[in-house]
């Protein structure tokens, strides 16, 4: 637990207070049973309305200190807590960023969006209830164990007959519910999972009408959900009727046993009424323990998935940085004999044995099929992975060399899937460069051949884009990325199939500006098409993890079998569809 000493370390203040605070209202609570059998004993049997009076005013000032006591009690434990999970949720938040390609795939996306949620809830849930509950609970305890025994030490030895009875059904109580809880939280991992994938690719379900199939998914995890949580929380709907129980049958005992005691003139009747309040409370702390102690097993098991992601060994990190002060200079990218697998314990290598090098300001094509490790491999290059075997430099420097930070800096991608954000067109293209000007923007968007069809919407680079970037098209999507790519001002970019949605005319035009927004810089273009290849200064041709061919696109039409399957077969599909 010393791991979270930091997030009370800055709130200390408050985790002291709360509990002193409560400790007031415990004082009150044990004081006014007392005070209310000295008016029955002495001012009510004596008649003596000033002693009423007096103690009446007691009663009320101790209520006072009692609520302020409440009040400043709840607001620090309040306070703390609060505090205390906000912190813990942003280095949750912090590592998840930090986490490689490799460490994503360790964790689902729902998963991971319960853990920094609902996990982190339930530990500031405990924590709020723990500082409210830590002295309250033991101080009313004790204090009222005090007072009773020293009232009626024989009527006392009832309640410590029944104590044992409850301290052990909690203790069962405990070690049932910790499992069940833990096995709970996952099933809202499968059900969040579930939720994210349909929400994200609702309109695919939508046009394959897949509506019913995914209603049966949802069903089926939600009945899950719901088993699971049932199974925890018989746990606690059992082990409040068994104390509630336990505790009447031992009010019922004191007032047998104690109006006997009455009938024999050896109590007074005030007493009693004090006792079976301090009897009450006595039951209650324990229930209130028991409470405490239920929510901190299904803490437990928050704390451990919590655990689990700040106890994830980052794969890629700046630990071993020769250069952290390196920045990519000219843009020069090399392979040396690369080798790379996803899964460690697979025998089969997704790239294999690679090696080639792009000078500066050269285009590198690369083709392949489905599969073929295209995607992989560039992203060897700003380290999304790390190689297994050889080394991938950038200006002559092993990428490990380079801090993260300044190696991605001078590396710009269009990935594969393109991503938007919710926000203006000016805000999403600004990721690129959050201090370029309005002039800047738009130079990159002409470069990208957006300009036009943005300036076209209403609200122009203004327009408020949906989630994702749902009320744009595919291959404005694409545009947009690119441009979000050139405003960055990269010396390498890789563009991963980011014109497939692109006609060609627009996708010519989108490489000819290159040759003067893009001039000394390296470009990496991974395509489908040959068009969108075939003016690059070398290509690499990929099947099954390994470059099957390299050259330019004479040499490759000459040289190169795969190649020349690919090419005749796209070109014969053009003229089929001419």
């Amino acid at each position: 637990m010393k791991r979270y000493w930091k997030y009370v370390k800055p709130y200390l203040s408050a985790f002291i207070l709360g509990p002193l605070f409560m400790i007031v209202e415990v004082i009150g609570e044990v004081i006014l049973p007392k005070l209310m059998a000295n008016i029955i004993n002495v001012g009510a049997a004596n008649h003596d309305v000033p002693y009423i009076v007096g103690m009446g005013g007691a009663m009320v000032a101790t209520a006072f200190l009692m609520m302020a006591g409440g009040i400043g009690g709840a607001y620090f434990a309040a306070k703390a807590a609060i505090s205390f999970a906000s912190d813990l949720r942003s280095d949750v938040f912090g590592k998840v960023q930090k986490f490689s390609f490799a460490n994503l795939d360790q964790f689902s996306t729902g998963s991971l969006v319960t853990r920094l949620t609902n996990d982190i809830t339930q530990i500031q849930n405990v924590i709020n209830m723990a500082l409210r509950m830590m002295l309250r609970a033991p101080g009313m305890l004790i204090g009222a164990l005090i007072m009773a025994i020293m009232m009626n030490a024989q009527l006392a030895l009832v309640v410590l007959v029944v104590i044992p009875v409850l301290v052990v059904l909690i203790l069962v109580v405990i070690k049932t519910a910790f499992p069940r809880f833990d096995y709970m939280q996952k099933k809202l991992d499968a059900l969040n999972s579930t939720i994210q994938e349909v929400l994200t690719n609702v309109r695919v379900i939508k046009s394959f009408v897949r509506g019913s199939y995914e209603e049966e998914r949802f069903g089926r995890a939600n009945e899950e959900l719901k088993k699971s949580s049932l199974d925890a929380f018989k746990v606690v709907i059992l082990n409040m009727p068994i104390m509630m129980l336990l505790m009447n049958a031992t009010t019922l005992g004191i007032v047998w046993f104690g109006g006997k005691q009455i009938l024999a003139g050896t109590m007074p009747v005030g007493d009693l009424t004090a006792f079976t309040t301090y009897i009450v409370q006595i039951l209650m702390s324990l229930m209130m323990l028991a409470m405490v102690l239920l929510q901190s097993s299904r803490a437990l098991a928050s704390i451990h998935r919590i655990t689990e992601v700040l106890d994830t060994e980052i794969h890629l990190s700046d630990e071993n940085c020769a250069f952290p002060e390196k920045t990519v200079d000219s843009g020069r990218v090399e392979f040396r004999d690369v080798c790379f697998r996803y899964y460690k314990e697979n025998k089969e290598e997704v790239l294999s044995h690679i090696s080639f090098q792009v000078e500066s300001g050269q285009t590198l094509g690369i083709i392949g099929g489905t599969g073929s490790g295209k995607t992989t491999l560039v992203q060897m290059i700003p380290r999304l992975y790390d190689v297994d075997q050889g080394e991938v430099l950038v200006d002559g420097i092993n990428v490990k060399a380079y801090s993260l930070k300044h190696l991605r800096d001078g590396v710009g991608m269009v990935l594969q899937k393109n991503v938007l954000f919710s926000g203006t067109i000016m805000e999403n293209l600004m990721w690129g460069d959050t201090g370029a000007s309005k002039e800047e923007v738009c130079e990159a968007a002409k470069a990208a051949q957006a300009d036009s069809f943005v300036n076209s919407f209403g609200e122009g680079y203004l327009t408020e884009l949906g989630q994702g970037g749902v009320n744009v098209s595919g291959g404005q999507k694409q545009r947009l990325c690119i441009a979000r790519a050139l405003l960055k001002k990269p010396r390498i970019l890789i563009l991963d199939d980011s014109t497939s949605a692109v006609d060609t005319a627009t996708e010519a035009k989108i490489r000819e500006s290159f040759g003067s927004t893009l001039k000394d810089t390296t470009k990496i273009i991974i395509a489908q098409r040959i068009t969108s290849v075939m003016d690059a200064d070398q290509i690499l041709v990929l099947d099954e993890g390994q470059i099957v061919g390299k050259g330019s696109h004479e040499q490759l039409l000459k040289e190169c079998g795969p190649y020349q399957e690919i090419y005749y077969s796209q070109m014969d599909q053009e003229v089929s569809a001419s």
